[in-house]
Parts: C-alpha cells; sequence; structure tokens
C-alpha cells in the first residue's frame, strides 16, 4: 500500500477522467490520497471529494499565495471545517517568497493563526515553503516555544540539508515527490539519503511535478510508485521496505483514519 500524501485531485485538469484516476491509483497501490485546500473557496469541493471516493481525506487551510484578503473571521470558518470526520490536517499553509501574490506580512499573519488553530484542534499542518526557508523556521520555533507547536510535513522538499535538519529537530516529516527523479536533482537527492525513514512520506503534488518517467505529462497519485522507487534506490532497499515505511509514516502524522 502507498499513501499520496499531497494531491490536488480537485483541480479541473482532473475533472475529465477523475473515477479513471483514482481507478489507476488504485491498480498501482495507491489507497490513500490528501488532497489540501487552497482557500476557503475550494474547501467544500475538497471536503466533497472525500464523500465521493472513500481513500480521499483532506486538509483545510489557506495557502500563501491565497492569503492577499485573509481576514481574522476565516479562522472561524476553518475551524467549522476542521470538525469533517474527513479532515486530517491544516493545509496547505506556509509561505511563499517566490511569488508576489501576498505581502509578506499578510501571509505571516495568515500561517500563525492557522498555526494557532491546528495547534488547538490537534490536527497537524502540510506547509508549503517556496524560497521562505528562514522565516518559516523562525515561524515554526516562534509556535512552538508558545506552546501553539502541531506536527506537520514540509511539503514537497525542495531545499537544503540545513533545513531539513532544522525541520527534523523540531519533529517534522518531509515529503518528497517528483523531483526527486529529475536528472540534475542530485542535490535533492543526496538529502533523502540522509533523512531518517520514519520521517519520510511520499507525494505527487499533482497534477504538478510529474516524476521524470512522464515528465511533461499531467501527474497523478499511480505516479507516487515512481517517488517511492527512487528513493528505494537512493537508499539501497526494496520498493516494499519504502512503500510500508512511508506509510505507516503517513499514518502516524495524519492518524488511523488512513490506515
Amino acid at each position: 500500500m502507498l499513501i499520496d500524501s499531497h494531491c490536488h485531485l480537485d483541480f479541473e485538469s482532473f475533472d475529465v477522467d477523475r473515477e479513471q484516476v483514482m481507478q489507476r491509483a488504485g491498480e498501482a497501490g495507491v489507497s490513500r490520497v490528501v488532497v489540501p485546500s487552497l482557500g476557503l473557496d475550494n474547501c467544500g469541493t475538497v471536503i466533497g471529494l472525500t464523500g465521493e471516493f472513500p481513500g480521499v481525506f483532506a486538509a483545510v487551510g489557506i495557502h500563501p499565495n491565497y492569503s492577499m484578503d485573509w481576514q481574522e473571521e476565516w479562522i472561524e470558518e476553518l475551524r467549522q471545517l476542521a470538525h469533517n470526520d474527513k479532515v486530517v490536517a491544516i493545509g496547505e499553509i506556509g509561505l511563499d517568497y517566490y511569488r508576489d501574490y501576498s505581502s509578506k506580512e499578510l501571509q505571516l499573519r495568515a500561517l500563525e493563526a492557522q498555526l494557532q488553530l491546528a495547534a488547538e484542534l490537534e490536527l497537524p499542518v502540510v506547509l508549503h515553503n517556496r524560497e521562505s526557508d528562514g522565516d518559516l523556521l523562525d515561524t515554526l520555533k516562534k509556535s512552538g516555544k508558545s506552546g501553539q507547536y502541531s506536527p506537520g510535513v514540509f511539503h514537497s522538499f525542495s531545499t537544503s540539508w540545513q533545513t531539513a535538519v532544522a525541520a527534523l529537530d523540531m519533529g517534522y516529516y518531509l515529503g518528497f515527490s517528483g523531483p526527486v527523479t529529475y536528472k540534475k536533482a542530485d542535490d535533492l537527492r543526496a538529502v533523502v539519503s540522509k533523512v531518517p525513514l520514519d520521517r519520510i512520506l511520499v507525494e505527487t503534488d499533482a497534477p504538478f511535478l510529474t516524476p521524470q518517467r512522464f515528465r511533461g505529462e499531467r501527474n497523478e497519485p499511480a505516479y507516487v510508485s515512481l517517488v517511492a522507487e527512487m528513493i528505494a534506490s537512493i537508499r539501497g532497499l526494496e520498493f516494499e521496505e519504502i512503500a510500508q515505511q512511508t506509510t505507516e509514516n503517513a499514518i502516524q502524522l495524519f492518524g488511523s483514519k488512513l490506515s
């Protein structure tokens, strides 16, 4: 069994064949998929998919690129949404300094409020980090010191070993996706080679970041097996060992509902 710990199954690119996508996922051994929200406008859609497909679970949150109109009252709406039985995390939240859709100030306000909500509800967080290592780590450290800590995952990890160590030291998991298979991703594979096996998750971030074998095409949950295969190769282990370990890790983070 494999768990795709991050897939945007609600996106329009899946509208024409979503059922077939999930069928292919099952045939590839992917029994569970976690679908994160980006903003309040798609939380309902994401939660709706959990009713349509038994193996789909949701995360609710405001992505940093959707925080430009951030309002504190959104937290109450997220709190209500998070009471759904198939919501297993707060996310996708974090910081993105590559895009300038939202100011750093608003991104930080949204992140801090959602970290507090996750701690209150005892839910893990799904973290987005793009060119924001320092501020994200500082915010997480501050959150932990204030007693508002919630475990989580740095999704689609693609930055330095130093950031990996800092995240691991705070108890976070690292999610790896298609880029680990890319020809020029030696630095990322070096990180994968050193991360403790019990802290690795696999994901697709579909429809983005398609693994090398199908690069240029739409990504989908079935392809998470290619990520697991690459990690097994890097670590000198059998595919089945990585599949089992990453599944156990996802269940440990997101809860027994995924078992």
